[in-house]
């Protein structure tokens, strides 16, 4: 059976499965993606509340045209399987935090047959030292479908400390971005606590898109039109795209590999990145 794949993830933006009143204005928030959360955000006693919002939610949800992802808990859980075993038809795909080995993939993949969701895609979280040393194989597992980065968990569990300059989370989310690429999936940044400081939201978002990263995570409605004109290309960038794509063709078609355009050479690498561009404008990753 296919994998249902999952669209663009510009803003992936998360509501307690917990709180009903943040739920209800999920689907209005103009988020790519919507996230119902029964791990982090939901106490160890209401986990069985929590469940039963999540199926009810992800279906009103997905009727008002949202894209549904329930966020379990973590596979090392006593709560990962009922978490599992409880999901919604709606849920166009399930996010599974602290995943660390390919390992725990398979065993995330037994439990998703088991529960007769054949076809349900993995949202892998990346978010300890193990996870992210480990995360190309874990990516290049058939199950996953898209990843984020966690970086408070992972300045947790490595023993660092978080800083506005991000400089020590620098290397994990490079290595997290690479992975998704070698896996061929979109993967998300890590949130910004901050969650009224919208210019850092901006600078990170910007920085992120910089590395590769498709979207951002969210943790709050302020973030999410932020997010998505970060990683939705401009009208200039396009347009310049789609010019570098002519003027590589006229060069091609006129026998040399590389163009003068505008006074700068155009190569197979500039062209590369004009195509993904477009591609990102056209909605694909």
């Amino acid at each position: 059976m296919t994998i249902r794949t999952i669209g663009r993830i510009r803003s992936v933006l998360f509501a307690p499965a917990v709180r009903t009143d943040h739920l209800d204005k999920l689907a209005s928030r103009g988020a790519d993606v919507v996230v119902i959360d029964c791990e982090d955000a939901t106490p160890a006693d209401r986990k069985a509340e929590a469940r039963q919002n999540a199926r009810r939610y992800s279906q009103s949800l997905a009727a008002q045209g949202a894209t549904v992802v329930v966020r379990v808990n973590a596979v090392t859980t006593q709560w990962f399987e009922d978490d599992i075993n409880e999901l919604g038809p709606d849920v166009v795909a399930l996010m599974v935090p602290m995943v660390e080995s390919g390992r725990q993939m398979e065993e995330i993949d037994a439990v998703i047959t088991a529960a007769d969701f054949a076809d349900l895609g993995v949202f892998v979280g990346l978010e300890t030292a193990r996870g992210v040393a480990n995360s190309v194989e874990i990516l290049s597992h058939g199950r996953a479908i898209a990843a984020y980065f966690g970086a408070e968990d992972y300045i947790a569990d490595v023993g660092g400390r978080r800083t506005a300059p991000n400089t020590e989370v620098l290397f994990a989310r490079s290595q997290v971005a690479m992975a998704a690429r070698i896996g061929g999936v979109p993967a998300a940044d890590q949130v910004v606590t901050d969650f009224r400081n919208a210019e850092r939201f901006q600078t990170e978002a910007d920085f992120a898109c910089n590395l590769g990263f498709r979207g951002k995570l969210c943790i709050h409605p302020g973030q999410v039109d932020i997010a998505n004109a970060a990683f939705t290309p401009t009208e200039e960038a396009v347009q310049r795209a789609h010019e570098i794509v002519a003027a590589h063709q006229a060069a091609t078609a006129a026998g040399v590999s590389v163009a003068d355009y505008k006074g700068q050479m155009i190569d197979g690498p500039l062209v590369a990145q004009a195509q993904q561009i477009l591609r990102l404008a056209g909605g694909k990753s």
